[in-house]
């Protein structure tokens, strides 16, 4: 009986392992669709003129905590005092 039970457990994870590759598989699928949209919308953000390396910068910071930023940016402030800049 314990082989039946092994078979039948070896079954349903195989199948549910099938279904977690395929979901990822999706996704991936998913995910380079979004970027190759991202990519889109920054050709157009070029075409009419904005400085697309500024805007990811933009984008980077929007997605951080002000604070973080804050702070980077007083200690970068300071090193460019200390370097006469």
């Amino acid at each position: 009986m314990s082989d039946v039970n092994t078979d039948t457990t070896y079954k349903v994870t195989a199948g549910e392992l099938r279904q977690f590759i395929e979901r990822i598989e999706r996704l991936d699928a998913e995910k380079k669709d979004l970027a190759e949209q991202q990519k889109e919308v920054m050709a157009e953000a070029k075409a009419r003129g904005y400085d697309t390396k500024v805007m990811r910068k933009v984008i980077a910071l929007r997605k951080r905590d002000k604070d973080d930023i804050a702070e980077e940016e007083a200690i970068l402030e300071m090193y460019k005092e200390a370097l006469g800049m």
